[in-house]
């Protein structure tokens, strides 16, 4: 989970400087006098510290632990065909001397076969493991952005900055600090999908 959660916070990081670039690539133009840092005075400024943001948010806990029962259960089955193939060898080198020419060349064709099939096994495991993890971080992202994106019409904010040790920004007071804020708003609206009611199939009705 430590590579995912590395990835996780590359996507948060991406998410806020959407909305950032969303926000000017809509504003009008500023003149020359008025371009420069001069400008962030004028606007409302807040910043999340990533780290926190993920660690609490409940979606992406249960997605996570959901991602790493599948990758557990993926390696234990790559396991236990690994060990069935070893035992198989095993046992052809215990009865090797007793067997025809004819029945090692076909033996050792069996299991190179299958050796070779485990190999694109392990690959394709691999495969969609990453799959899994890549559209765990577009629905994170899309999560992110859109509730980035009301959040800071509401509250009628203008740049939201990400603040962590990786990132440019070296200081921050607390009152500008919405990581919080952030944080229950995203469980909120989880929670929300989670008890709501199913929508109903009405196809059948209508036929």
């Amino acid at each position: 989970m430590k590579n995912l959660s590395l990835i996780l916070n590359a996507v948060l990081l991406v998410a806020v400087i959407v909305l950032f670039y969303l926000h000017f690539a809509s504003s009008k133009p500023a003149s020359a006098a008025t371009t420069g840092p001069a400008n962030l005075g004028d606007s409302k400024i807040a910043y999340i510290r990533s780290d926190s943001v993920l660690k609490n948010y409940e979606y992406l806990k249960v997605q996570g632990e959901a991602l790493e029962a599948k990758r557990t259960k993926m390696e234990q089955d790559y396991r236990n065909r690994a060990i069935g193939l070893q035992n198989e060898i095993a046992a052809y080198q215990r009865n090797v001397s007793s067997m025809t020419l004819g029945q090692v060349r076909a033996t050792e064709e069996d299991l190179g076969k299958k050796q070779q099939n485990l190999q694109m096994y392990q690959q394709s495991l691999g495969q969609q493991l990453g799959e899994e993890e890549a559209k765990l971080q577009k629905e994170l992202y899309d999560r992110i952005t859109v509730y980035l994106k009301k959040y800071g019409v509401e509250k009628g904010l203008q740049v939201v900055l990400k603040f962590d040790p990786t990132s440019d920004v070296l200081y921050a007071v607390d009152g500008l600090d919405i990581s919080r804020e952030v944080t229950e708003g995203l469980n909120s609206e989880y929670k929300s999908e989670k008890t709501a009611p199913a929508k109903k199939d009405t196809t059948a009705a209508k036929k």
